[in-house]
């Protein structure tokens, strides 16, 4: 007997005929003696018609009658879907999160979860009933009701499923699957039969629109596998699980972040705390940095980019001014229409030639890349807004992933997590969307790379790479600043023992550009890892702030969902790893 969490979304329950079939599927599967959770969105548009009814009462409606409003299309789909179980001939009871017992933080209208009780849920499971839980709601210490925000019935149904430990979580939702990018912009996208947390967190995190980040975090902390499916089609869906058991590949989807906007201060003073005064006060306003991008200093200075989602451009600006004053910066400059496509794959880091493709894929289709960033799986490059679809159709083409196999029930590769301790379980789920870091790792076997004055012009990352590849040059760590006065910086890592062939290689492009190329033998890189990187808005503070605190500069910054990568001076390596243990707390 398993016992399985079903998450039907809001269009699989949009009316009383879907609400139907979506209860046959939950019937079925208790039929066959499992035990089964299902947690249910508001139906349809329902959330949309309740927004813009509080917004025809006031403007500005308080946060917590906005939660205590919402949170009633929940309860309309639970009730109606127990009732149609129940007209089967079926045991059925609908919770709200409260009855549950989701206990969550006060944030109203985004709130986390704290903890999640299971008695009384495993009690009515074990007296035979199909459990129907309403998503996207909790309730606070003080007994208020809070909603989950964006993802929240998702967020829901794996928590659940974590806290349960369910042999696996379904999603129903209106698409079969998780594509190679999005369907809807390439028709030739592919379904995956398999893809690892990693994969996924960056992909949605960066705009694959099928489930969001929080519910993926939820899945990777608790070792929860996810099955995404249709509730309209029955075809095998995606599995999602951990890198050991999902398929490896260089390439596993291209996504695109349409609305990025960068800001940049310019000429900041190279020195300890520079960064720390401009990320904290980001965090203390809860805005989520995506990409940061701080360039090797020349002349005791340097730039710091970073990008935010567009809705927040004006209030990080003010901020990014007001520091730039307190640091004597030269000024703040930036652009708010902006994209950013990203390829992703957990093979990628032991493939050769991974960002000459993208780049080359780019180049051939006349698109200037602004600012590149990348992390072990992921490269992300930062375009004009209105070259983003066109940037992700040449990425997609150029890694083959319209051919890529779907043969196979995704389902297949499930294997069930060993089960935990009573006490190890309810320690894990104590502050259950707390940022996790997993680990803090110390490499000093690179060497660093920089171009200065590299003309700002399409083609030039990819001639770069492209003659990188051809020497059988490895690179790890790419950095490429947002470019002032037509000139880019772009930097690079590569294994200390082949860094005489990379600067050989290296001058030889400078030198046809116009460029100047700078190196440095070895090299401090220290990469954090964990779940909630990228979603928790002081992540960048608790790095720069015990680094600053210490005297220790910092020479580079890469970014990505489950990983921050920075580089510092070799003589700094022990000394930065030790600090950012704990601070961290690993």
């Amino acid at each position: 007997m398993a016992l399985v969490v079903q998450k039907f979304g809001g269009t699989s329950v949009a009316d009383a005929g879907k609400i139907k079939a979506a209860a046959a599927k939950a019937i079925a599967r208790h039929a066959a003696g499992d035990q089964v959770v299902v947690v249910v969105s508001a139906m349809g548009h329902q959330t949309d018609i309740l927004v813009d009814l509080a917004r025809q009462i006031s403007e500005r409606p308080n946060a917590r009658e906005m939660d205590m409003l919402l949170s009633t299309g929940e309860q309309v789909s639970v009730a109606l879907f127990a009732m149609a179980i129940q007209a089967a001939g079926h045991k059925a009871v609908s919770l709200t999160g409260a009855q549950i017992g989701i206990r969550t933080d006060s944030t109203h209208t985004k709130a986390r979860i704290q903890s999640i009780s299971t008695d009384h849920v495993r009690k009515l499971l074990a007296d035979g009933a199909i459990v129907i839980a309403a998503g996207f709601q909790g309730i606070d210490q003080n007994g208020n009701i809070t909603t989950l925000g964006r993802g929240g019935s998702d967020t829901t149904a794996v928590a659940l499923a974590a806290v349960l430990e369910a042999d696996v979580c379904e999603i129903y939702t209106d698409v079969d699957g998780i594509y190679t990018t999005d369907p809807r912009m390439l028709p030739e996208a592919r379904r995956l039969a398999s893809i690892s947390y990693d994969e996924m967190l960056e992909l949605a995190s960066l705009g694959a629109g099928v489930m969001h980040s929080r519910s993926i975090e939820f899945a990777k902390k608790f070792g929860v596998p996810v099955l995404v499916r249709s509730s309209f089609k029955d075809v095998p869906g995606t599995l999602i699980l951990s890198a050991e058991q999902a398929t490896p590949r260089p390439a596993s989807g291209v996504a695109l972040a349409k609305d990025e906007a960068r800001i940049t201060l310019e000429n900041v003073p190279d020195q300890p705390g520079s960064s720390h005064a401009l990320f904290s006060r980001l965090a203390a306003s809860g805005i989520a940095v995506d990409m940061i991008v701080q360039n090797v200093g020349q002349g005791g200075r340097a730039d710091i980019s970073f990008t935010v989602p567009a809705d927040d451009l004006a209030e990080a600006l003010d901020l990014s001014r007001a520091v730039a004053t307190t640091l004597a910066a030269a000024g703040v400059s930036h652009d708010g229409e902006l994209a950013k496509v990203s390829v992703v794959g957990v093979g990628m880091a032991s493939a050769e030639g991974v960002a000459g493709r993208m780049f080359t894929a780019l180049a051939r289709e006349g698109i200037n890349v602004r600012m590149i960033t990348t992390s072990e799986i992921k490269i992300s490059a930062l375009v004009d807004r209105k070259d983003g679809p066109a940037a992700v159709q040449a990425v997609h083409r150029a890694f083959g992933l319209e051919a890529e196999t779907v043969d196979g029930a995704a389902d297949a590769g499930i294997v069930k997590p060993e089960k935990s301790s009573p006490l190890e379980v309810v320690r894990r789920l104590e502050g259950m969307e707390d940022l996790a870091v997993e680990d803090c790792i110390l490499d000093a076997s690179q060497a660093l790379v920089t171009f200065t004055e590299l003309p700002d012009t399409p083609g030039v990352a990819a001639d770069v790479f492209e003659e990188l590849g051809r020497a059988g040059l490895f690179v790890d760590m790419i950095v490429q600043s947002h470019p002032r006065d037509g000139r880019a910086e772009l930097s690079f890592t590569v294994p200390a023992e082949r860094r005489d062939r990379a600067t050989d290689v290296a001058r030889t492009i400078a030198a046809a550009r116009g460029a100047t190329v700078a190196d440095v033998p070895h090299v401090a890189k220290l990469s954090i890892t964990g779940v909630g990187i990228r979603s928790h808005a002081g992540v960048a503070d608790r790095l720069f702030k015990p680094l600053a605190d210490e005297g220790i500069n910092i020479d580079l910054v890469s970014t990505s969902e489950v990983r921050l990568n920075v580089i510092v001076a070799a003589e700094h390596g022990q000394k930065s790893l030790a600090v950012l243990r704990k601070a961290f707390g690993v």
